[in-house]
């Protein structure tokens, strides 16, 4: 009886659940449920299935979202916002750089990306040198420090995003850049054999003060890469620089997501035996970049076809984070399966991030990060409503001040003047 008296004690001193109702619910991790039941409290998924499948909690706060439909939030595998930058032209590989160090937490283009429906993004630095610096895996959530926003990979390490490298037309540009592919390949074999070098010598001391090299963060952070703790984001284009990009992963062994593959429709049988993720964009407008120019949208069906994971990213401003969903749509009438779009919105693009634990799906114990659609994901007409990220609604079309993220045009992010300051 003593028991039974504390147990409203211990409820209060949870966050009361939130129970979503009537709506299709996509969890990613199964078949869609068409008059599913979603239950997050403490910023996690408790429950989701089917009606008359879930108990209910008797003190959850309830939300009827008949006619609507709810599916994971977005993960951006490739995105430029928070207005951050990378390595400079001083030299052209910068495995030190951080764009943590960089972003502006305040930036509106973090409530541009809520308005789309991204919940998880992987900011790089540029692709103007063969090693730009260090990505960031980042949920934007409203916050005055980069810290808050971030979704830490790895709490023994520490580890919070991948390393951004380059090859193709991209690098070969300023002072200190190698005029030629093959010598950009030999540059960064040069820099990964330092690396292997140095790595031996911390092996060798074991953590013994005296014997351990003097610090270089340059080597620290390829020796990550080398472990496996770092992941490389390789942006390539041409088939030919795909393979490039492939050829140095195998001889070092490190782990790698190929990111846009322009051409992979060209190369899809060897990206898919050579196991390494593709990131690919869909693009309405094709141009650009020279060797992009064989950019196809076909590349999602083909890389589906050969069995290779991949996902979709939106390289905003390339594509504006508000239209990542509709890369699916772009996939599927290229004959893509809609499973495998909606995966690729999501689960696919949480795993190349080393964060498919937590993220990416609709599972009890993951986070409570989904987004409220207006009707099926691949209609021209439905629009995100509501974007949630761990329990919290981050951000609601219906309120006028988020509205016009999703509405406005270039004026509202274009520069510091229209930070959003939080109280």
């Amino acid at each position: 009886m003593a028991l039974f008296c504390l147990l409203p004690i211990l409820l209060m001193a949870q966050e009361r659940p939130h129970l979503f109702t009537g709506a299709e619910i996509i969890p990613i991790a199964g078949d869609p449920i068409p008059n599913g039941v979603l239950i997050v409290q403490n910023g996690v998924v408790v429950a989701v299935g089917a009606a008359g499948e879930v108990e209910i909690p008797a003190n959850a706060i309830p939300f009827d979202m008949r006619g609507k439909v709810i599916m994971p939030g977005l993960v951006d595998t490739h995105s430029h916002i928070g207005e951050g930058d990378g390595g400079d032209r001083s030299a052209t590989l910068h495995p030190d750089v951080r764009i943590m160090d960089t972003i502006d937490p305040r930036s509106s283009t973090f409530r541009k990306a809520l308005s789309g429906g991204l919940t998880s993004v992987n900011i790089m630095p540029g692709s103007g040198h063969l090693m730009s610096g260090q990505t960031v895996y980042v949920k934007p959530r409203p916050a005055n420090t980069i810290e808050e926003m971030l979704i830490v990979v790895d709490e023994q390490t520490g580890i919070y995003g991948g390393l951004k490298m380059a090859n193709g037309t991209n690098p070969l540009r300023a002072a200190g850049s190698p005029g030629t592919r093959a010598k950009s390949a030999a540059m960064v074999r040069e820099l990964f054999v330092q690396a292997q070098e140095y790595k031996a010598k911390l092996d060798e001391a074991d953590g013994d003060p005296e014997k351990m090299p003097a610090r270089n963060l340059q080597m620290e952070a390829l020796v990550e890469v080398l472990e496996g703790k770092r992941i490389v984001h390789h942006h390539t284009h041409r088939h030919d620089d795909i393979l490039t990009a492939i050829r140095l992963a195998d001889e070092f062994g490190y782990r790698m997501v190929l990111q846009h593959v322009s051409e992979a429709w060209k190369v899809a049988d060897e990206i898919a035996a050579a196991g390494y993720p593709a990131s690919i964009i869909t693009l309405d407008s094709p141009g650009g970049k020279l060797e992009a120019i064989n950019l196809l949208n076909i590349n999602g069906r083909e890389l589906e076809e050969s069995g290779a994971l991949f996902a979709f990213h939106s390289d905003d401003p390339i594509v504006d984070s508000r239209f990542l969903l509709r890369s699916a749509v772009m996939a599927v009438k290229e004959g893509m399966s809609r499973e495998m779009a909606l995966k690729a919105l999501t689960l696919n693009g949480a795993a190349m991030m080393d964060i498919a634990h937590r993220v990416g799906s609709l599972e009890p114990g993951k986070d409570a990060d989904f987004i409220i659609l207006s009707g099926d994901p691949f209609s021209i007409y439905t629009h995100v409503e509501q974007t949630w990220i761990e329990g919290e609604k981050v951000w609601d079309r219906d309120n006028p001040e988020d509205r016009i993220y999703a509405t406005g045009g270039y004026e509202i992010f274009r520069s510091s003047a229209h930070h959003h300051h939080h109280d």
